[in-house]
């Protein structure tokens, strides 16, 4: 199993020794998020800062940007990171694409489903010749001349994968894509009985294989070396469970565990400003359902207990700002745990 490391985005400067901190340590990838900063210049940074560390958006919001200047961008960093790269994209949600970056709403799986495909089609473009012909309803890309076409270096094609929460984009995570990036706000339960269900669906239409698909996250990581600093981080993720689960779209979560009332509390009282009393809405049960709990010393045991046979990579932590220093030989226990995940294709 993969553990991945968030990096510091607030400032570039440091980004060279998280990077390289991370990769000493053992961490498998060192992924980026798109709420305050970009996704991208913090990766450019980590590629030429470290030498076999995986590099990976979690995730870029794919809508606000065509995807010809995401395939550049990947392009760049799949080449000076020397094939470490995977994309991670994500819709959002609508009110963010209409109010925050200014961008026309339409159904996001159809959307989303053209956007990656028109990624593979300008990537094939540039790696192999073929002529740049892709019309969709949402993206046309026709026009390619050479002055535009990057050098080869002969680098495997980006992996693509999505965040997907609702059944249609898990579907289209197994059609179209080489792994999913599972929300937090997931259960082991709701992982297996539903998720695989809507993944495998959508694997079944173009044949691909659970080999080849990547499966991340699908829950949280409360750790430290002490059981104070475990118990400081379980109280924010119980808050974090609180704050998605007063959220109408993730109640399927709750549903499937008998906890409906509980989101329609928990929304409730968020209508109601009580942002500050809603973690105590959460009981342990609750908490431990959604998170492994675990000194660095007991983590390997809560991680195959909670996430193995299910996940091929964690998160060491959801936030960029909380960055768990998990002791290198404790990754390499973590390592040792089963995936069906073998590798993404190397296939144009």
């Amino acid at each position: 199993m993969k553990v991945l490391q968030t990096l510091p985005q607030n400032d570039l400067n440091a980004v060279p020794a998280a990077a390289k901190a991370a990769e000493d340590s053992g961490f498998h990838m060192v992924c980026t998020m798109e709420n305050r900063h970009d996704p991208f210049l913090a990766l450019g940074v980590s590629a030429v800062a470290t030498e076999k560390i995986m590099l990976g958006t979690a995730i870029a919001i794919a809508f606000p940007r065509s995807p010809m200047v995401v395939a550049n961008a990947c392009w760049d960093l799949q080449v000076a990171s020397g094939g470490r790269f995977v994309l991670g994209l994500g819709p959002q949600i609508r009110p963010h694409n209409e109010k925050r970056f200014s961008v026309p709403w339409s159904p996001p799986v159809p959307r989303l489903r053209e956007y990656v495909n028109a990624l593979r089609a300008i990537w094939r473009c540039w790696e192999t010749g073929e002529k740049l012909d892709f019309r969709g309803e949402h993206y046309t890309f026709t026009l390619m001349i050479p002055n535009f076409v990057p050098p080869s270096t002969g680098q495997a094609p980006v992996p693509i994968t999505i965040a997907a929460v609702g059944d249609h984009s898990l579907r289209l995570s197994g059609e179209a894509c080489d792994g999913v990036r599972l929300h937090p706000f997931c259960t082991r339960s709701y992982l297996e009985d539903v998720v695989m269900k809507r993944i495998e669906e959508g694997m079944a239409k173009t044949g691909r294989t659970r080999e080849t698909f990547e499966i991340t996250g699908g829950g949280f990581l409360a750790t430290g070396e002490t059981d104070e600093e475990v118990d400081k981080i379980a109280e924010w993720v119980r808050y974090r469970i609180a704050f998605y689960g007063s959220t109408p779209s993730y109640w399927p979560v709750f549903e499937h565990h008998g906890h409906g009332d509980l989101g329609r509390k928990l929304n409730k009282m968020t209508k109601e400003g009580k942002w500050d009393q809603i973690a105590a809405e959460i009981p342990d049960d609750v908490l431990h359902d959604f998170a492994a709990i675990a000194r660095y010393d007991q983590l390997q045991t809560a991680v195959e207990k909670r996430f193995g046979g299910a996940a091929d990579a964690i998160y060491a932590s959801t936030s960029q700002d909380i960055r768990p220093a998990i002791p290198a030989e404790v990754l390499q226990d973590m390592a040792r745990i089963p995936t069906a995940f073998q590798g993404f294709s190397k296939h144009w």
